[in-house]
């Protein structure tokens, strides 16, 4: 089955889709939408397994332009929508796209860099042509059929890689990949056709995707804010749209934490919030489990864009007895920790994370036979962990994301959880440098929360009561923020 039929199987013509705005876009009025997409890319030339990027924030257009793409069995590839001018370029002419569905606003300011007889401008025509009712816009959509598909074959989607260690790829995503990682992430989680998700994280990035196929698939609906900034004004509108789910990456939670109408507030509507996207450290895990109400489900995952979305999940009546934990792997996902001999290592023994599944994508659109984590069928994540004695998983660093002091190897992720542990620290982040007598040292940017005071001599000393002296930092900035890319990923490569 095309995605485009999977996603929209569920969706009563007359229940809302998405709520952005003020305004709401009933599933009639996406599928009309939609069809319209795919009847102008048809027109347009853009044949079967073509590349369609789509260059436009968070939106029922997004979603349409995602849904036509997907109808007429071409790739959709989406962009992030604040890349600079200059990586626009540098990712236009990678990918070399057919067509491109972009938001009128940003088409003036990437105009130069895209070219024009490539380009398809389609959001005001879209929303124009929205019909009346959604009676009226499913009559007009009859006997127009989705573009036949091999699932395990065809592209769906080239989805970014989110670049927070370096350089970013495109991942090769099929039909079958989202089908099964829907199913497996719809499953864990329960949704049902009135589930109503607060989403603030970016469709371009591969766990706003994922919030997408699952409320779709469901039926469900999707509260659109594109301004987390304003923090005061998503949680009103959570409360007021009756949002029964949030999902969100460690630094969306690490602002909620410092937001002080969020500690107060009960959200009578809300039944789980999804963390994934980077380790979130344990003084924060309780922190929110202590803030939320106890009738809300905080679930702590594990994905990687590699594998469509999602890997794991810790259920949440285990947060407590197994903090720090991702859980098992999610329906369909088998997950081991092998060493370098792809070995099972002991319990407690600290091995790469190994995936398998029809979640695991093909391969990257750019393959690196040197940096090749596609073997045999599975995914080797390179991330370092270790499986307690019930077999729950606790991730400890990405296998090259660590310094070499003294040639001591230590993983930064055990440096930021110290750093994470001093009250007044809101975010910090990691890296190396030069040392004349270690070799190589740790820096460590840090944060300090609004309204606090911290000394570099302070920072030192809590650090030198809870890390060798080799991983002590040997440099301590402070700064006002860290650079993130549009999914709140901290992006190392700027540090």
């Amino acid at each position: 089955m095309n995605l485009f039929d999977y996603l929209l199987d569920n969706g009563a013509p007359g229940d809302p889709a998405f709520i952005q705005d003020g305004a709401t876009t009933t599933y009639g009025e996406l599928k009309c939408m939609a069809e319209a997409v795919a009847r102008s890319l048809a027109e347009s030339g853009v044949s079967f397994q073509d590349r369609v990027g789509i260059l436009a924030e968070n939106s029922p257009f997004w979603a349409a332009a995602y849904l036509g793409i997907l109808k007429t069995g071409a790739i959709a590839t989406p962009l992030p929508s604040r890349l600079t001018a200059d990586d626009l370029g540098r990712y236009s002419e990678a990918i070399a796209c057919k067509a491109y569905c972009i938001d009128n606003f940003l088409l003036k300011k990437y105009s130069t860099f895209i070219p024009a007889e490539s380009v398809l401008v389609l959001k005001n025509n879209i929303i124009n042509l929205k019909p009346e009712t959604a009676e009226q816009g499913l009559k007009s959509t009859a006997g127009s059929l989705s573009a036949p598909v091999d699932p395990a074959k065809d592209l769906a989607a080239l989805m970014f890689t989110s670049g927070s260690t370096g350089q970013p790829n495109a991942v090769k995503v099929t039909h079958q990949n989202i089908r099964a990682n829907t199913d497996s992430i719809i499953a864990y989680l329960g949704l049902k056709a009135d589930d109503r998700m607060m989403v603030i994280l970016p469709f371009h990035y591969c766990f706003g995707t994922s919030l997408l196929h699952t409320h779709l698939r469901v039926g469900g609906s999707l509260v659109i804010n594109n301004y987390f900034q304003y923090v005061e004004d998503v949680l009103n509108e959570m409360e007021t749209s009756a949002c029964t789910g949030f999902a969100g990456v460690p630094s969306t939670f690490q602002a909620l934490l410092s937001n002080k109408s969020f500690r107060h507030r009960q959200f009578p509507d809300l039944r789980h919030v999804q963390q994934a996207g980077g380790k979130l450290s344990e003084k924060y895990i309780n922190e929110l489990r202590s803030l939320l109400p106890s009738r809300v489900k905080l679930y702590i995952g594990y994905g990687q864009t590699e594998a469509t979305a999602r890997l794991s999940a810790l259920p949440p009546e285990k947060l407590g007895e197994k903090t720090g934990s991702i859980g098992h792997g999610i329906p369909g996902v088998s997950l081991q920790i092998l060493n370098k001999h792809d070995m099972q290592v002991q319990q407690g023994e600290v091995g790469e994370i190994v995936a398998e599944g029809d979640n695991v994508t093909s391969g990257y659109l750019f393959p690196d036979p040197s940096k090749n984590p596609f073997r045999n069928g599975k995914l080797y994540t390179g991330d370092l962990a270790y499986a307690d004695e019930d077999g729950y998983l606790y991730v400890v660093g990405r296998e090259k994301d660590f310094i070499k002091p003294s040639g001591y190897k230590v993983m930064t992720a055990t440096i930021e959880s110290a750093l994470h542990e001093i009250p007044e620290v809101a975010e910090a982040a990691v890296t190396g440098m030069p040392h004349e007598q270690l070799g190589e040292a740790a820096k460590a940017f840090v944060v300090v929360k609004q309204g606090h005071n911290l000394s570099i001599d302070q920072v030192l000393e809590f650090c030198k009561t809870k890390l060798p002296a080799y991983a002590v930092p040997r440099r301590i900035e402070f700064t006002h923020d860290l650079p993130k890319n549009s999914a709140g990923k901290i992006l190392k490569n700027k540090l």
